[in-house]
Order: structure tokens, then C-alpha cells, then sequence
């Protein structure tokens, strides 16, 4: 597509939301049920795209990508005329006597830029949001995983016209353009670095942005912890999607008596899940591409190897690796690892780890394996983060009843459910103000009279 299609697509985009057309909820209800028919037609291919792209299996891509898809589009539908529906505030005195209402209202046309590790899900989910919301979007995929894109792009084109939903493939270049457009509102996964980008193309029209990053996010596990069970967790949740996922457990910092009963643990449950040969498991995934593979490669010190660090480049498949004996100033721990590669710190003092944790860049997630009440309130409490699981990994996300966002280098804003119709949605405030009585008070001229009342009541 050329730079001269686009901006007719985005003009086109922009004349159909001026056009009222979006605002009916009735119309947002067709809008879901057809995206929700379309993924069910597509589902196969879909399957069949992320398995070429990611190397998933089909229950993986159903479970993390298709299902979610799916039941984000459920839930809108069954809650959408509570979301949308003008809320009452109430009126204080001094403005007797009038009706306050709060009025949701889609932000317009609106550009989604979507990641490569989840490249349906995190495309279709905040497309759902949108939809929800009233607005018309622009959807860009990533170049990244093409085959799942391309699918995107086909049962996108199918189930609406361009002036309503359109999907533009590309890379930088087509990132660029789009970036340097006007939007009445942007939506971005993906890394910390490209986040930036976003923020400075929508900084000179003060366009609203949520970005959805990443980070280092512990996995904290003391000693009163159920070890065989955090283990079993830990390895689910680290090695999901081959260890691509932005909220995935990075490091485990344990308490240091435990260490190597955790590390067994771990060892033991790697076996179980991938069995011994994890590179011939046919339900284990892959890295995206060669620079990713030879990144998260450079960063096993073999010398700290307890299980895995096997590798084919044809394939570009890493072996579930779990190191021990690291500390916060190897490779591994310099960056978010995004692979499956997990790294096992210790700590003697929870006070001390929490206070190094404070000073450290604001993860997505925080997990945190504990029988300890005070040690788990102590985590929440005092550590910045998006959001987590207590005993679990991973799957705070996988349910609209509540928000999923980062927080400072994380990112900002949050989406899922009524979170993400509010992000695709301005907030107008309206007062009803009543003509059948006028209060003096706050004309001129002012008298001692009317201060004296406005003392009393607004105190």
C-alpha cells in the first residue's frame, strides 16, 4: 500500500466517524458478533499461522491467542449497554439546582500497533476495545510474524470496510508513516525502545497514548513456599510461547536455604513438561527470528547451566534453560531475556531485596510464592509494578474482570474488559444546569452575606 493509499484510508476513516456512524451501541453489538463469526471462519488458519510464525501448537494458540480473542469479544457483548451508558454524578449545593452525567464517547480514529509474540491476540484484543468504544481504526501488525498478519489482514479486509477497521502490513517504513499521521488516539505493544518512538510522533498533536511494554519481572519465592507446586508454575509460565511473553517470570530471586531444592524442583519439572529432548517435543515453540535466537544465546553462561541450553539454528529453537550460582551483574540479568532462559538469584533478607527491587526499572509483573501473609502484603505494598499473581504466573492477564497494564518503564494505561472500553474512551462531562432558579450568590455585586454562606458551604 502507498503512502497515497494510506492517507485515504486514514481520511476515509475519519469522515466515516464524523459521520455518526460508530456512536450507535446497537451497530458496536453488530460490529463484535461479526469479528466473532469471522475468528471462528478463520480459526484453522489462525492456528496454522501462529504454529508457522511461533512454532505454537494448536491448544497453545487456542489457549493464549484465539480463545482470549474470543472471550474478550464475549464479554463486551454482555456488558457493552452498561459500559457505554451515561453514568449520574452527584451535584453539590453550590450548583443547585442542576443533573451532573457522565457521557463515555469513542476517542475517533484511532491507530492499534500490535507485537510479534502474541500477534493475534494482541491485535484482536484491543481492536475489541475499540470497536466497543465506537471508534474506527487502523490496525498494523507486525513484520515480524508475517504469516499470522497476513491472515489478520485477509479476515479483517472480509468483515469490514476500510473506512471502519483497516489493516496496513509494512515495516519501519510503513511504521514511520503511520506515526507521523494524526490520530485522535494510539495503542502500542511492544518494547520500551520503540514505546519512545511512539510517544515523541504523538507528542507535537498531544495525541493520548497507552503503551503496553515490558521488563524484568520477578518471581520471588521464600521459604514457606509450596516449592514442587511454584516450580511446576514457574516453568508454565516461563516457557509459554518459548519464553516470548512480555509478562513472563524473568529471574527468580528465592530465599537463599531453599535454593537448591527449588532448582531440583525446577530441573525435575523441566523434564516432566518437555520431557528430554524438549527440541523434538512437537508442542514446544521456537524464536521468532535469527536475531532474536542468537540475543538470548549470548546470554547462557554455560558454566551455570543446571538443565537445557541446547539449541537448533535450523530450527531456531532453545531448549527450557535454567541457570544457578547468577548474579545481578551477569549478561543474563542486563536485559528483559524474552526466551527460555530462566536465571535463579537468592536473597537472605526480604527487607533488603524489596529495597534493591525499589530501586530498579518498574517490571509488568511481579510473582510472588509465598505461605506468608506479611511477606506477601510487604511485596504488594512496597514494589512498583503492572500487576501480578500471588502463587501463579502469567494469568492475571487472561481475564477481562480486571485491568492489564505496566506502570513508568513498564508502560501506561491499561486495557481488558471495562478497562479497555475506558482507554478507547473520552469521559465528557456534562452539568444539566435548571433555569427555574437562579442563586445570587456568585454575581456582583458581592455582599458579606453570600461569602458568609459560601464559608458554610463549602467547608
Amino acid at each position: 500500500m502507498t503512502n497515497k493509499e494510506k492517507e485515504k484510508v486514514i481520511l476515509a476513516q475519519r469522515a466515516y466517524f464524523k459521520s455518526g456512524k460508530t456512536l450507535s451501541v446497537g451497530m458496536r453489538e453488530r460490529a463484535l458478533k461479526k469479528l466473532y463469526r469471522a475468528i471462528r471462519k478463520y480459526e484453522n488458519e489462525i492456528l496454522d499461522a501462529l504454529r508457522e510464525d511461533l512454532g505454537k501448537s494448536r491448544m497453545e494458540g487456542f489457549m493464549c491467542e484465539v480463545g482470549l480473542s474470543l472471550n474478550e469479544i464475549s464479554h463486551m457483548l454482555k456488558h457493552l449497554r452498561r459500559y457505554a451508558a451515561p453514568r449520574p454524578a452527584i451535584t453539590p449545593i453550590t450548583n443547585f439546582a442542576a443533573i451532573s452525567m457522565v457521557y463515555r464517547e469513542p476517542y475517533g480514529n484511532v491507530l492499534i500497533m500490535s507485537p510479534w509474540n502474541y500477534p493475534f491476540l494482541l491485535t484482536i484484543s484491543p481492536l475489541v476495545d475499540a470497536i466497543a468504544a465506537g471508534n474506527t481504526a487502523v490496525v498494523k501488525p507486525s513484520a515480524y510474524s508475517p504469516a499470522t498478519s497476513a491472515v489478520i489482514e485477509k479476515m479483517i479486509g472480509e468483515t469490514f470496510p476500510k473506512e471502519y477497521v483497516a489493516v496496513i502490513l509494512g515495516g519501519r517504513e510503513e511504521n514511520s508513516y503511520l506515526l507521523s499521521q494524526k490520530y485522535d488516539m494510539i495503542f502500542f505493544t511492544g518494547s520500551q525502545a520503540v514505546g519512545k518512538e511512539v510517544l515523541r510522533a504523538a507528542a507535537p498533536n498531544l495525541t493520548p497514548v497507552t503503551l503496553e511494554l515490558g521488563g524484568k519481572s520477578p518471581c520471588i519465592v521464600d521459604g514457606s513456599a509450596n516449592i514442587r507446586l511454584a516450580a511446576r508454575r514457574i516453568v508454565w509460565g516461563k516457557n509459554l510461547n518459548c519464553g516470548q511473553t512480555c509478562v513472563a517470570p524473568d529471574y527468580i530471586i528465592c530465599e537463599e536455604f531453599i535454593r537448591d531444592d527449588l532448582v531440583e524442583a525446577i530441573r525435575k519439572e523441566i523434564l516432566r513438561q518437555f520431557g528430554k529432548k524438549p527440541l523434538e517435543n512437537p508442542n514446544y515453540g521456537k524464536m521468532i527470528n535469527e536475531k532474536h535466537f542468537r540475543r538470548v544465546m549470548k546470554l547462557i553462561d554455560k558454566d551455570k547451566v543446571v538443565i537445557g541450553g541446547e539449541k537448533n539454528e535450523k530450527t531456531l529453537q532453545i531448549a527450557p534453560t535454567l541457570m544457578k550460582d547468577v548474579d545481578w551483574q551477569d549478561a543474563v540479568m542486563q536485559e528483559e531475556i524474552f526466551g527460555p532462559v530462566l536465571p535463579v538469584l537468592t536473597y537472605r533478607d526480604l527487607d533488603e531485596l524489596i529495597e534493591r527491587l525499589q530501586d530498579m526499572a518498574h517490571p509488568l509483573a511481579l510473582y510472588i510464592f509465598s505461605g506468608d501473609k506479611d511477606n506477601i502484603r510487604k511485596c504488594r505494598t512496597h514494589l512498583r509494578y503492572g500487576g501480578g499473581c500471588i502463587n501463579d504466573t502469567v494469568v492475571h492477564l487472561a481475564t477481562p474482570e480486571i485491568p492489564f497494564g505496566g506502570f513508568g518503564e513498564s508502560g501506561m494505561g491499561a486495557y481488558h474488559g471495562k478497562a479497555g472500553f475506558d482507554t478507547f474512551s473520552h469521559k465528557k462531562s456534562i452539568m444539566d444546569k435548571k433555569e427555574w432558579i437562579d442563586l445570587p450568590m456568585r454575581y456582583q455585586p458581592f455582599r458579606k452575606i453570600y461569602e458568609f454562606m459560601l464559608r458554610i458551604v463549602l467547608r
